[in-house]
């Protein structure tokens, strides 16, 4: 399928950009970027609740944004705990990827939804910090779940691109740590090998058109991954997800993105946490790009990912997951 018309009516906004680090740091690119990045027709967000809380962890305190219903609940609700992408580099609560997915799935779900503001790979911080702030985010979840009206067996982990390997090597550390697993893994356009697999020859093809601001290359991967390991050893896995053992791991929902270099990495993964005997859900988001939560509902696309994430995760019990590889949507 064509990138959808939405988003390709606004490439040619970027086409001449050499790359997002470099366009952040032109102050008379701003305009342009901050055009790209506005949608004058989305629609108004959900009305949920929202409350800022700080919670403890091994590298001092997270700060963490807890989303509920607007309406009373009537028993235990389903949790979402929910980690924002950006390249280990940047991204917070505020971004798009993380407040209009929490507000949506929020809203549409009937479900709360946990925020987590980990530390950012900058200014000397790296692996396993930001992982470490994950694991304490999904530990205080799981162990306030009453408090937070959420039902235990029926927490969902998940996150997108960076938060989507920052998720998926949490759960596995809490699967070995702690004895534990939430009910289902939700991940996001995920970024899961140091050395992401290269593209089919037809998806390289297919995506070579594009302005070189919306690829992810193999040397910017590399440049992701030398900057949030810092020389840190990964001897579990944690880090880089696709490299350890994968047996166990609770039922798993994959969102891709049509038209995203990191669908290799991705796929892969999927294919490998079905060879581990993980029961997965695999879908291809058609006419989009990498980081497609940033964009509104109004996209099609973007809606229907929101649905099934949303129907994932208020659906969710412990072990429960039908499996539907190649599914795209």
């Amino acid at each position: 399928m064509a990138l959808h018309p939405s988003i390709s009516a606004r490439l040619s906004q970027i086409e001449d950009l050499p790359s997002w680090r470099e366009a952040l740091a032109d102050p008379a690119v701003q305009p342009r970027l901050q055009e790209y990045r506005t949608w004058k027709a989305a629609a108004a967000l959900p009305s949920v609740e929202t409350s800022d809380e700080s919670i403890p962890g091994p590298h001092g305190p997270i700060a963490v944004r807890v989303y509920r219903p607007p309406s009373a609940p009537q028993r235990p609700r389903p949790g979402l705990v929910w980690v924002h992408g950006g390249g280990w580099v940047f991204g917070d609560p505020d971004m798009h990827e993380a407040d209009w997915t929490a507000r949506e799935v929020c809203a549409r779900a009937d479900v709360v939804v946990v925020s987590v503001d980990y530390r950012l790979a900058v200014d000397g911080v790296t692996y396993p910090v930001p992982h470490d702030d994950v694991v304490a985010g999904v530990r205080w979840v799981r162990e306030n779940a009453a408090v937070l009206g959420i039902e235990p067996a029926r927490i969902t982990v998940g996150g997108a691109s960076a938060g989507a390997n920052l998720a998926a090597g949490a759960v596995l550390r809490l699967r070995d740590d702690d004895n534990w697993l939430p009910a289902t893994l939700v991940l996001a356009y995920a970024t899961m090998h140091a050395v992401s697999p290269p593209l089919a020859p037809a998806l390289a093809e297919a995506f070579a058109p594009l302005p070189r601001m919306v690829r992810i290359l193999p040397e910017d991967v590399a440049e992701m991954t030398a900057n949030y390991l810092g020389g840190t050893p990964d001897p579990h896995g944690y880090a880089f997800p696709a490299g350890t053992v994968l047996d166990g791991l609770c039922p798993t929902l994959v969102l891709d993105a049509e038209y995203d270099d990191l669908r290799a990495s991705s796929e892969a993964f999927a294919a490998a946490l079905v060879k581990s005997g993980v029961p997965v859900r695999h879908v291809t988001v058609p006419g989009v790009l990498h980081g497609f939560l940033n964009l509104p509902s109004s996209v099609e696309p973007v809606d229907h990912a929101l649905a099934v994430l949303a129907e994932t995760v208020t659906t969710a019990h412990a072990g429960e997951l039908v499996p539907d590889q190649g599914e795209r949507e």
